[in-house]
């Protein structure tokens, strides 16, 4: 782990976004320039994203407004993983999301069938959710606690949603917690980071090997923990969330490759040096 620019480019990139590209409504410093440097390159570039509340055209009309346009297929977030899991290895399950409307949305036209009656719920899916109430702890207590037909998975395991000015707010983890320590059930399945389904929805269009890839994030747990749990090399941008001081503390194994102070330091100096780059905000 050094805090250098790579020496390489890598086959393709994937990037975090919140905290990584932007912070809420603004551009991180020197993120639009590489993004449209490594385009220029021949370089295909990922965004991915584990809040659920927002569907991929959201994240589409975001960066077009932060002026980095970006097709909605080079976008994937926990309502695209969910739905394309569910899909996949549950096609038939009736399911209860504690969730945003977003991933309703994006399960109802999937056709999956969803209910609030324990009796026929197969799957409780614990997600963030601004509306959670005690009636919805009481449904997913019902159909897995109750009646013993229902599991649980979430979207992505965050604890909570940093906001700027350090602030923040209880993410997904918080109702994984409440239902797991009422039924005394244990998840069984995660469709965000650090999973590798994440991956697989953010490079399956790609032919590339995940070896020769590289990750992008602010957080150690989930952009880092995907990279080390699938093989990427891995940089850390201290835009957001973790700090150097905890990527040092962790294991060698479980360290990035990179960290950085600036996301465009992904640009090899000597590239960087041919464009005539300099470091400004």
């Amino acid at each position: 782990m050094i805090l250098s620019s790579p020496d390489k480019l890598f086959d393709a990139y994937v990037f975090d976004m919140d905290g990584t590209i932007y912070l809420d409504e603004d551009l991180l410093p020197g993120a639009k320039r590489l993004i449209e440097g490594l385009r220029s390159l021949g370089k295909p570039v990922r965004f991915l994203s584990n809040n659920p509340t927002k569907d991929p055209e959201l994240y589409v009309e975001k960066l077009e407004r932060l002026g980095i346009p970006t097709p909605v297929s080079e976008i994937a977030n926990t309502v695209v993983t969910t739905t394309r899991w569910l899909k996949m290895h549950h096609p038939d399950a009736t399911v209860f999301p504690i969730s945003e409307e977003p991933l309703k949305k994006a399960l109802a036209e999937a056709g999956i069938k969803m209910s609030e009656n324990p009796e026929e719920i197969d799957i409780v899916i614990a997600s963030y959710d601004r509306t959670f109430e005690y009636r919805k702890l009481q449904i997913a207590f019902d159909a897995i606690w109750f009646h013993k037909r229902a599991f649980l998975i979430t979207t992505n395991p965050d604890k909570y949603c940093p906001f700027p000015g350090g602030r923040g707010e209880p993410d997904a983890a918080g109702i994984v917690a409440a239902i797991e320590a009422t039924t005394g059930t244990k998840l069984k399945a995660n469709m965000g980071k650090p999973e590798a389904a994440m991956l697989e929805a953010a490079l399956g269009d790609l032919d590339v090997d995940p070896k020769n890839c590289m990750m992008v994030g602010d957080r150690l747990g989930t952009d880092i923990g995907m990279a080390v749990n699938t093989g990427m090399a891995s940089t850390l941008v201290l835009t957001g969330d973790s700090t150097y001081a905890e990527a040092q503390g962790l294991d060698e194994e479980h360290q990035p490759t990179y960290v950085l102070e600036r996301v465009d330091h992904l640009i090899p100096e000597s590239i960087r040096s041919d464009w005539g780059w300099i470091d400004e905000d």
